[in-house]
């Protein structure tokens, strides 16, 4: 593929000599943070320069610089022109993500994050997304103040602000301690809403970052608080929605809770649950057999319940021929499914649909 060379050009004030680029917009490919586009509005020579600055013979030390001062600028489309270099600087070359947190960059782009204009908040929020891809940069991140403006992105940011904070907090949460913090800034009831009302891309974002944060106990409760089962089993109902196993995934960290428990069955999740373990993958089937196993251990109605949906022959069918992992939890359900059942079972649980007590 032929390459264009620009000889000189000035931009934002500052002139660059002999940048080589490729025409291709592949620089600008999907990452595993920023998938929100190329930016049309950009300029064809802002593109050239950050095209060229993800290059490998590109030194962008001095740029990076000038563009942590722009953030600064009491001009907000100075603001805007640099957080939106930045957040594509740190997307397109690893080594800038470091580069970018040591030259002071991630409190004024916080500091962005907060500020009323929405499209400056999206360039706040996914900068700081893309920086804190770099392990180091995560426990700065979270010590500079970022939780709760990411928080208040999540819940009243564009689309994409909402779906990059999201991914921003899971990038956050993968340090342990940062789990309870998100969990009490309020990242929860959000998360649940993307999770219910976003598009495909804000529904994985959603549940990947609850699956990781809930692996604390009172984000679980906050979790179920705030109705999370609802869209969780609507998903897993849902085959064509490519989200059966992430939100089965999600239920299983949740459902060793018994307010978990009680709101799976309010929602109507045992007869999806056997629906997948008739139908669904091998992984599908393996997660679902492991959920209605945990529902059934200690509730004589619950197992009721299920075997009325008509489980057992697709649990047979699972004991031989799923997974190890699976076989042995379908062999292990079969069994209190076949135990006698009292007439007073009901008794053991709470009735469908009376308050459940967090």
């Amino acid at each position: 593929m032929e390459t264009e060379v620009q000889s000189n050009f000035t931009y934002m004030g500052r002139t660059f000599t002999g940048l080589g680029i490729n025409e291709s917009s592949s620089a600008f490919s999907d990452c595993n943070s920023d998938r929100s586009g190329e930016f049309p509005t950009t300029s064809s020579q802002s593109r050239r320069l950050l095209i060229a600055c993800a290059s490998d013979n590109y030194n962008s030390d001095e740029l990076i610089q000038q563009l942590v001062s722009d953030l600064e600028s009491n001009s907000m489309d100075v603001q805007k022109q640099a957080a939106m270099e930045i957040r594509l600087l740190a997307k397109n070359k690893p080594e800038n993500r470091l580069k970018i947190a040591r030259a002071g960059a991630i409190k004024p782009l916080i500091s962005l994050i907060s500020s009323t204009d929405l499209q400056l908040q999206e360039y706040g929020v996914t900068a700081v997304l893309n920086l804190s891809l770099c392990d180091e940069n995560k426990e700065v991140i979270a010590e500079s103040g970022a939780i709760k403006p990411l928080v208040r992105a999540l819940k009243i940011g564009n689309s994409t602000a909402k779906e990059n904070s999201a991914c921003a907090l899971l990038r956050l949460s993968q340090i342990e301690e940062n789990k309870i913090a998100i969990g009490r800034s309020g990242a929860i009831p959000p998360l649940v809403n993307l999770l219910e009302a976003g598009n495909f891309r804000g529904k994985k974002d959603a549940s990947t970052a609850l699956f990781c944060l809930c692996t604390v106990k009172e984000n679980k409760i906050r979790a179920v608080q705030a109705g999370v089962m609802k869209p969780l089993v609507e998903l897993m109902a849902d085959f064509s929605s490519n989200m059966v196993d992430k939100s089965a995934f999600v239920m299983s960290v949740l459902i060793s809770m018994v307010e978990a428990r009680a709101a799976v069955v309010e929602e109507g999740g045992i007869p999806v649950l056997v629906e997948i373990v008739e139908v669904g993958s091998q992984r599908q089937k393996e997660i679902a057999a492991a959920i209605l196993l945990q529902l059934c251990e200690d509730s004589v109605s619950y197992r009721t319940m299920v075997a009325r949906e008509g489980a057992i022959p697709p649990l047979v069918a699972l004991s031989q021929s799923g997974t190890n992992r699976a076989k042995q939890k379908a062999e292990t359900l079969i069994g209190l499914l076949r135990q006698p059942r009292s007439g007073n079972a009901a008794a053991t649980t709470p009735a469908r649909g009376s308050d459940v007590s967090f």
